[in-house]
């Protein structure tokens, strides 16, 4: 087996790449290396002979066919991600997230195995129901969400095709925890610094929940669907996210693994949005299980401070989005 991951080399991706590599799985890696050096983000691994880095655009099409055509199997993780670094430049955004996308698997098309594609589970919106499940209509709020749910009716009407590749639609939770490519721009991994730094955290409202997901579950998850036969996944969508806590709850976990001396501040938000997904479907069909929790999450982050892997961790753009977009001006 060998895979193209395409942004091999943001927060998830670098994870999933390093499994990839200590199962001993060729991985091509596509990624435009905002974030930092693939020496970097790769450390430990990037001399493997498992390993092939690309610099390059996924809206260069002809590099793309080059690559598909040395590959078996695709996961699909670029993309200007979250809404800030989307509105931030839109065009730029619908360019990489949405108009890259069908040339990228009209290219697949006849020559690839799997293509799995991380899509996100902000693609419902807001719902009512208490079990917010794959079979739900789709009612994304931004352009971000909106391209997202776009993209995956491009897959599922092309893959099926006369059999031309298997595809996977994941919609992940919001991803928490440690990478060597970490963001602290995520409501965990934000408290979570907050907290451990300046010792109080500050929570804007409260009652909302929110989805969440450790990253080493992520990445399993990943692991998990390109192991498996085509016919089980073949234009299958998965929910991957197993705690919906509220934003109180949250704060709440991180003042127990980092002190009770930490100081919990409440203000008032015009934002009362309410997320959560139901991610029964992939246990019930994949047998997959989370090892790990929004707790193991907050102490790997905890570890990697005491570490000073994470240092000016308030201020350097590598770990916020919107700060590395407005920095470097891509178009």
């Amino acid at each position: 087996m060998n895979v193209l991951v395409i942004g091999g080399g943001g927060y998830v991706g670098s994870l999933l790449v390093q499994n990839l590599i200590e199962k001993k799985i060729k991985v091509f890696v596509l990624d435009l290396f905002i974030y930092g050096k693939p020496e970097i983000i790769f450390s430990g691994y990037h001399k493997s002979e498992f390993l092939e880095v690309i610099k390059g655009d996924i809206r260069d099409i002809d590099l793309m066919k080059n690559l598909i055509s040395k590959v078996d199997n695709v996961i699909h993780l670029a993309c200007i991600s979250n809404d800030p670094s989307f509105e931030l430049n839109p065009d730029l955004g619908k360019s990489i997230n949405y108009d890259s996308f069908y040339p990228l698997i009209k290219a697949c098309k006849n020559k690839i195995n799997k293509f799995i594609y991380a899509s996100s589970s902000s693609v419902y919106g807001i719902k009512d129901e208490k079990r917010v499940t794959e079979d739900l209509s789709l009612e994304p709020l931004t352009d971000y969400s909106k391209f997202k749910a776009l993209c995956e009716d491009i897959l599922l009407n092309e893959s099926g095709n006369g059999n031309k590749f298997c595809s996977a639609i994941l919609r992940p939770a919001t991803v928490c925890g440690y990478s060597q490519r970490t963001r602290l721009d995520v409501i965990v991994n934000i408290l979570t610094n907050n907290g451990y730094n300046k010792r109080k955290i500050i929570i804007n409202g409260g009652k909302q929940k929110r989805p969440n997901i450790h990253i080493q579950d992520m990445v399993n998850a990943y692991l998990n669907v390109i192991d498996q036969p085509n016919e089980v996944i073949n234009d299958q969508i998965f929910n991957v996210g197993f705690e919906n806590y509220t934003l109180d709850e949250i704060g709440s976990l991180v003042q127990k693994s980092l002190g009770e001396d930490i100081i919990v501040e409440h203000k008032n938000t015009d934002d009362e949005r309410s997320y959560h997904i139901s991610s029964d479907k992939i246990s019930r069909i994949l047998n997959f299980k989370p090892l790990f929790s929004i707790e193991k999450a907050i102490n790997d982050l905890k570890e990697a401070f005491d570490k000073k892997l994470l240092k000016d961790s308030f201020n350097d753009p590598r770990y916020f989005n919107i700060k590395m977009m407005q920095k470097i001006n891509l178009q």
